[in-house]
């Protein structure tokens, strides 16, 4: 990198700007220069009339103060004597590179959502000063951004980030206890800001809450102490295939178009189906009662608790798969339904109930995926099976291979019969296995098939068809929590941390939401991992220029956009903010490097 200077002549005068360029190379050996930094305009004349100054803040004197710059090479003009300052050029120092881009676009997406204003109010500064507003946004931020431990955020990444610079603060901000007490101070306010969100939903998109997902996951922790019956984190029914590990479980309610609107943290041993009562109940103290179509997978609901949705007073209409074994149950009588084409590839046959309707559906796509599947586990199974033939073993180690094989290719193994060895033969000389054909005929026949019960009886079949498949929107939500966003796993060790952990993932998310809604209009494509990593490349750096009187002249600058980073701003309508004010150190003060 180097200093490079252009002139530019307006109204008559020269006006010189000085940047920082790098040369880059764009192949067969060719070098292009590429503007870095803006530093802006240095004097280069003795006419008073062309003398330009800038505010820079004295740390001497602790304020703002007008300075003109001058080049060391020059002679100061006399009417500058006051406030004019010669830089060494020549001896300029790049210090404390750091990411902005990503940080800067977090933070506008915090305000965006109103998270300033509405923390503002409930979470205010300490006597000492601590501002715990920052320090929530910083966690959320860094959630967002490059999430990690606290740890990690006190140790390593706040200093490589510009979160000081967006909020004024300094690296005492997330000073290690200050990290723990503030998760100590949010979740009391957990039912608040689900009310705040849902009105920013509805004032920034447009949003509706008549059709909610429903759906739940879980969540696990590395640590296994004994814990009291009381606590959450239990063992249960891991969704992570982490059986060997506590876990809570987080309930999690979203709209069609991915908005979360309120979430609940679980035991972990708690049963998908005794959770729908409390979140029916739950929404309708919070957002009062209303005609809400609730859309769910078939493990979820109960019998009673469809029947209380019927029978309530509005009526709470639900869209929910259903086991298989009721696909048995009503096989016949759909075979005498005709198909109906719902859009191409996919078909349902409609069969009316005592106040409620199953449609039967068949996707092209999905029987080709499964098929896929099926076949590539019986495969792999029969190759297992021919290879157990082979080798020498006693009956106990049989069972012990068959096991693992059984864990494995779970599908497959429901279509084969399997012959097992007398105890006290030889394994070799009496395992056997054949191919169930008759199961094999069934399943082929319900390959890509799944069945919908609901008691939204007057809608046509292709509208619930579509009301259904939303349901990914949810899957996907949890995807980004524990992938995206590294909601797993957990080592905080006090249960409120824990859930104050999972609140601030669920205000990460939110952030990431806002994001998207954003981006789908413009470029469905376009995903906010995608931006934000593009954003992070914009760094932010501390210029140094030595002034001839003994004093540092420190100018904080992030790097110039390119040309991808234009393109977003401009169709997000974003404007980058002005650089930051230059500063002045004090004469002979050393400067931190922090």
């Amino acid at each position: 990198m180097f200093l490079k200077c252009h002139s530019r002549f307006k109204d008559g005068k020269e006006h010189r700007y000085w940047n920082i360029v790098e040369n880059r190379r764009c192949g067969r050996g060719k070098f292009v220069q590429r503007q870095v930094l803006y530093l802006g305009e240095i004097n280069d004349s003795q006419r008073e009339s062309w003398c330009r100054t800038i505010e820079v803040f004295d740390e001497n004197r602790e304020r703002t103060m007008p300075l003109a710059l001058f080049p060391a090479d020059r002679q100061l003009p006399n009417f500058a004597a006051g406030f004019g300052v010669q830089v060494r050029l020549k001896a300029m120092e790049l210090h404390r590179p750091r990411q902005w881009g990503a940080c800067w676009l977090a933070c506008h997406l915090y305000e965006q959502l109103g998270l300033d204003e509405f923390w503002a109010e409930r979470l205010p500064d300490s006597r000492e000063g601590t501002c715990w507003q920052h320090i929530l946004q910083t966690l959320v931020c860094y959630r967002l951004i490059d999430p990690g431990s606290e740890w990690r955020l006190h140790r390593q990444w706040f200093e490589q980030s510009a979160m000081a610079d967006l909020l004024d603060e300094d690296y005492s901000l997330v000073e290690k206890n200050s990290l723990y007490r503030c998760l100590d101070k949010v979740l009391q306010h957990k039912e608040q800001l689900f009310g705040h969100l849902r009105q920013r939903w509805q004032d920034l998109f447009g949003a509706r809450f008549e059709v909610l997902l429903y759906d739940l996951t879980s969540t696990y922790f590395e640590s296994d102490p004994v814990f009291e019956e009381t606590d959450k984190r239990q063992f249960g029914y891991s969704r992570d295939k982490r059986s060997d590990c506590v876990q809570v479980v987080i309930g999690l309610i979203i709209t069609p178009e991915g908005f979360p609107l309120a979430y609940e943290v679980l035991p972990g041993n708690t049963s998908d189906r005794t959770t729908l009562r409390d979140f029916l109940r739950k929404i309708e103290e919070q957002y009062g009662k209303a005609e809400r179509i609730w859309l769910m997978d078939r493990g979820i609901p109960t019998e009673e608790v469809l029947a209380e949705m019927r029978s309530s007073d509005p009526p709470i209409y639900y869209l929910v798969g259903t086991p298989k074994g009721r696909l048995s149950k009503l096989e016949e009588a759909l075979l005498e339904r005709p198909w109906q084409s719902v859009r191409p590839g996919v078909e349902v046959k409609v069969l009316p109930q005592e106040n409620e309707l199953y449609i039967f559906a068949q996707s092209q796509d999905r029987l080709h995926k499964e098929r896929a599947m099926r076949r590539r586990q019986l495969k792999a199974l029969w190759k297992r099976f021919g290879q157990l033939q082979q080798m020498k073993l006693n009956a106990r180690n049989l069972l012990l291979k068959l096991g693992e094989a059984k864990g494995r290719y779970p599908a497959a193994w429901r279509l084969i019969d399997i012959q097992l060895p007398e105890p006290t033969a030889e394994a070799n000389s009496t395992f056997g296995f054949a191919l169930n054909r008759q199961k094999l005929r069934q399943a082929r026949r319900r390959e890509g098939r799944y069945l919908l019960r609901t008691n939204l009886c007057g809608r046509e079949p292709a509208e619930l068809w579509e009301f259904y498949i939303q349901l990914v929107e949810i899957e996907a939500a949890f995807k980004n929590l524990k992938d995206d966003l590294a909601l797993r796993p957990i080592f905080h060790q006090l249960e409120h941390r824990i859930e104050a952990h999972i609140f601030v993932a669920f205000i990460a998310y939110c952030l990431h939401v806002t994001l998207r809604a954003r981006l789908r209009p413009l470029a469905p494509g376009l995903t906010p991992r995608a931006v934000l990593d593009k954003f992070a490349t914009i760094q932010m750096l501390d210029v140094h220029f030595p002034t001839t009187d003994g004093r540092t002249l420190i100018l904080s600058r992030y790097t110039h956009p390119e040309a991808d980073h234009r393109i977003l701003l401009e169709q997000l309508k974003l404007t980058l903010p002005a650089q930051p004010p230059p500063r002045i150190s004090s004469r002979g003060k050393l400067l931190s490097q922090t």
